[in-house]
């Protein structure tokens, strides 16, 4: 046995993620458009790395000086470096060799054909230059501010008396259209904003001789500095913080190849970079606006798949009525969204209905679901919506709906600065007779139906009294506005796994009945399917697990801190990770019992922040039938050949092979479509 239990890096976790998605890019049995797509979300997951975690990594370099952190940063550094080689690779070797074939030539690090030179000076002189910001670089001059992940060249100039200096020009990607599209001698051109703009800097700097141009991107720290204040208004604090979101410390200074060492050092002093990490990526940056490529071909793109009808309901009946009956369970995007929408408007317009309480994270925009809430505020109906204003990068939005619904009357509840409500639920209350019958809504995933398109996610609609009072005494606690919940404010949850009550103990509590059942010979198992796995306690309560014999099977789609496969500390675990068309989403928790599993979902993932800082809610799936559907779910998904990798204990992604190739998503889908004897596929997903 290991003396002391070990754990991954979390941010090198995160990179070998991304290298999964980075790998999906480079299957030859993707459709084309798709692979660009994932190196648009490739890129986009790294500049989020760089904006949200390398801050957090230079800093614990910077201020502990601690041999642990100085490693992590520079292994994150070379790791980032390893995979954008290997993205570089992916698109010299595979995406434009097949884009040719397609008769569609991209000019990626290419001169630009003399032939296309007037067609670009049109759209030079008719659309771009009239957005173009040239600016001189002088360390002797007032400093620039380059702007947060906007895109900018370096242009190194001579004068007539040969005496150099550097222009900095804005690339204006957030104006307009960073792809542009031309046609030539029958065939067709894709081609880069920023290399139109350098084919025609000459008339920028008529008098110079231009002898470099270099693109470069800056990259700035994202966080929000709030702090507790006495009835602040936490929607104005946040709008002050975003103002400044983008004037953080820069993390990163990322540029072209071959910029001359002193025009590099004089950029670094003239725009402040000194302490920005100095990253010489590809030619182009921003690539994460490869998710706009303008190329449209349905021959390219994962065939059209339709989102199945998983609620049957009569002409003349209510889905309340049917929910009364039953709990439903959806399962998107294989099942269509639509009940769920129905499920806010016919709360907004139901007579019966008297109060609507709801969490909401990040929602669509615009947002059908918010829509019905201020329907039904108007209509005369208490609505509480409880909105986080703290959802990284949704922050805008939120407040802007926040707005809204508070016009409507609408009852706006924030969350404190110390922690976020991350919980996906939702309340009702009808007046039925002399008494208030409940009406729930329980989910792994937002209220956002843009998201259910192309995330999977799980969502429980049930009428089961027990456990929507204590959803109702949730919301009670919730409208408290309080920092973290004190003595008074203790709710005995028996239903309900809610982080800072009683969540993390739960879990603990189950996995120590796997353990008591396999020290005595009983059967035993734990089946988790989580987006991250990063806290200890949990993650060493598994470790404990492990050693008593207990297999335990793991579906961790990014961060995942456990080490499986170690002798004396984990060789029961197994753990696996989904890349495919849907974003793997939903939370999952299945502990075998003997045979009677219990069943459990919720919007937890096992992070510090889920656990400590955060209000979550798991909640238990108690009917038969729907049980078995996600242990069938699961059961598809671990033995997935295709799309899954098992993690190793070096961290690798390493790919499985088998027969019959088992691509889960597709076995799901037909899983489901053929338990729906009623079908009625009427709406199309991605």
């Amino acid at each position: 046995m290991i003396e002391k239990d070990t754990f991954f890096n979390r941010d090198l976790s995160w990179l070998g993620f991304n290298e999964r998605v980075l790998m999906e890019a480079g299957r030859d049995q993707v459709p084309l458009l798709e692979r660009i797509k994932f190196l648009s979300i490739y890129s986009s997951n790294l500049d989020e790395f760089y904006r949200v975690r390398m801050p957090v990594l230079m800093a614990l370099d910077t201020l502990t000086k601690e041999k642990e952190n100085e490693e992590a940063y520079r292994a994150a550094k070379a790791e980032i470096d390893r995979q954008q080689r290997g993205f570089g690779k992916i698109l010299s070797e595979n995406i434009l060799p097949e884009l040719l074939e397609q008769n569609i030539h991209w000019i990626y690090n290419q001169e630009m054909p003399s032939k296309l030179r007037e067609q670009t000076g049109k759209v030079f002189f008719n659309e771009i230059l009239a957005v173009l910001h040239p600016v001189r670089i002088d360390i002797e001059e007032k400093v620039f501010f380059a702007q947060n992940n906007r895109l900018y060249q370096i242009v190194i100039l001579k004068d007539e008396q040969e005496k150099e200096r550097i222009e900095l020009v804005n690339v204006p990607s957030d104006l307009l259209p960073r792809f542009y599209q031309f046609q030539a001698d029958g065939q067709r051109y894709v081609v880069f904003l920023d290399d139109i703009i350098k084919q025609h800097l000459e008339h920028l700097f008529p008098k110079d001789k231009i002898t470099g141009v270099f693109n470069v991107k800056i990259t700035r720290d994202a966080e929000l500095r709030l702090e507790e204040e006495l009835d602040a208004d936490m929607a104005a604090m946040i709008e002050k913080e975003l103002a400044k979101r983008d004037l953080g410390l820069a993390t990163r200074f990322l540029c072209e190849p071959g910029i001359p060492l002193r025009c590099l050092y004089r950029i670094i002093y003239a725009l402040k970079l000194e302490k920005a990490s100095v990253v010489e990526g590809g030619v182009y940056h921003n690539l994460k606006d490869l998710g706009h490529f303008p190329l449209e071909d349905k021959a390219l793109e994962y065939p059209g798949r339709t989102a199945l009808n998983a609620v049957d309901i009569p002409p003349g009946k209510t889905l309340f009525e049917q929910i009364a009956e039953q709990d439903i369970l959806i399962h998107v995007p294989y099942e269509s969204y639509d009940p769920i929408l129905r499920f806010f408007n016919e709360a907004a317009h139901d007579p019966a209905v008297e109060e609507v309480y709801c969490t909401l994270y990040r929602v669509a925009n615009p947002s059908r679901i918010i829509q019905a809430l201020i329907s039904a505020s108007q209509n005369g109906k208490k609505v509480t919506a409880m909105l986080e204003l703290k959802a990284r990068f949704d922050e805008a939005n939120n407040i802007k709906w926040a707005a809204q619904m508070k016009a409507a009357g609408v009852k706006i509840i924030y969350s404190s600065v110390s922690f976020k409500v991350h919980a996906k639920v939702a309340l009702l209350k009808r007046r039925e007779g002399e008494g208030k019958k409940y009406l729930g809504l329980l989910a792994t995933g937002n209220l956002n139906e843009s998201t259910a398109r192309f995330y999977t996610d799980h969502i429980l609609l049930t009428a089961y009294e027990p456990m929507l009072k204590e959803l109702e005494l949730l919301f009670g606690f919730l409208g408290k506005k309080k920092k973290r919940p004190a003595e008074e404010d203790f709710i005995d949850f028996k239903h309900l796994l809610v982080a800072q009550f009683n969540l993390q103990s739960r879990f603990l509590a189950l996995i120590d009945q796997e353990i008591q059942n396999a020290s005595k010979g009983l059967s035993s198992g734990i089946t988790i399917k989580l987006n991250n796995l990063e806290e200890r306690v949990l993650i060493a309560k598994l470790y404990e697990a492990s050693r008593a014999g207990v297999k335990v099977q793991l579906l961790v789609r990014s961060i995942c801190c456990l080490i499986p496969g170690v002798k004396g500390q984990s060789e029961q675990i197994q753990v696996r990770r989904i890349v495919d068309r849907y974003l793997e989403h939903g939370r999952v928790f299945v502990f075998h019992n003997q045979g009677d599993e219990k069943v459990f979902l919720g919007s937890a993932d096992w992070m510090n922040r889920n656990i400590y800082s955060r209000i979550e809610v798991c909640f238990p799936v108690y009917e038969v039938n729907l049980k078995k559907d996600l242990i069938n779910i699961l059961d598809l998904q671990l033995a997935d050949n295709v799309q899954a990798v098992e993690l190793n204990d070096h961290l690798q992604n390493i790919t499985l092979t088998g027969k019959p190739e088992i691509r889960s998503q597709e076995a799901i889908y037909a899983f489901i479509e053929t338990k729906l004897i009623k079908t009625s596929p009427h709406e199309e997903i991605l």
